[in-house]
């Protein structure tokens, strides 16, 4: 194996996903961020819910919306929960509900009308995300998904996709968190920025 090549094609790939970002989800990242900035005017909160490395960037989000992106920025606390770290929640809900209900259940419990529902899937047809999403539209929740290869299921369910156009999973998860970092960085500027 030729690691210095290796090294250069991911990065090359990862750069190439990058720039296909750029030309084929502007509108679609400004859009997903146009909706949750308006459902935090409105008082609203943000719930995130994704599986495995998903599941991180969910906490990683709500971590930057909560805490703060910018540091060149001083705002409060924005409300944003990710469903994806209790795991006295998690552990029980998959006991007692099945694996594939404890984001809806998360959302039963915590969602609101008005708040936004963001359900992050690589492949777009994770069946937790899927009831989460069916839930927050009985409870006349938004949804924004972060997707990838062709949107799977997801695409056609949620009010805004963002759907990173590659089918390789490592680049479509770099995808979410460099979208999610676009987003924050909007959302922050927008309500307390001088943007």
């Amino acid at each position: 194996m030729d690691k210095k090549k290796f090294i250069a094609d991911s990065l090359t790939e990862s750069s190439e996903t990058k720039l296909k970002i750029l030309s084929e989800c502007s509108v679609d990242i400004i859009s997903a961020a146009d909706l949750i900035i308006k459902a935090f005017k409105n008082g609203n909160k943000l719930l995130l819910c994704g599986n495995g490395g998903s599941a991180a960037d969910c906490q990683h989000i709500a971590a930057e919306l909560i805490i703060r992106l910018s540091h060149k920025i001083k705002r409060p606390a924005l409300p944003a929960i990710a469903l994806t770290t209790d795991t006295s929640f998690l552990t029980a809900g998959g006991n007692d509900i099945g694996f594939e209900n404890v984001f809806a259940r998360g959302v039963e419990g915590l969602g609101n009308k008005g708040d936004v529902l963001l359900g992050i899937s690589t492949s777009g047809n994770s069946i937790n995300i899927i009831k989460a999403i069916e839930m927050a539209k009985s409870k006349e929740m938004k949804t924004v998904a972060f997707l990838g290869g062709n949107g799977g299921k997801i695409k056609s369910m949620i009010d805004k996709s963002i759907v990173i156009p590659t089918a390789n999973v490592q680049r479509i998860q770099e995808g979410h968190i460099t979208v999610s970092h676009i987003i924050c960085e909007i959302i922050e500027e927008e309500l307390y920025g001088e943007m």
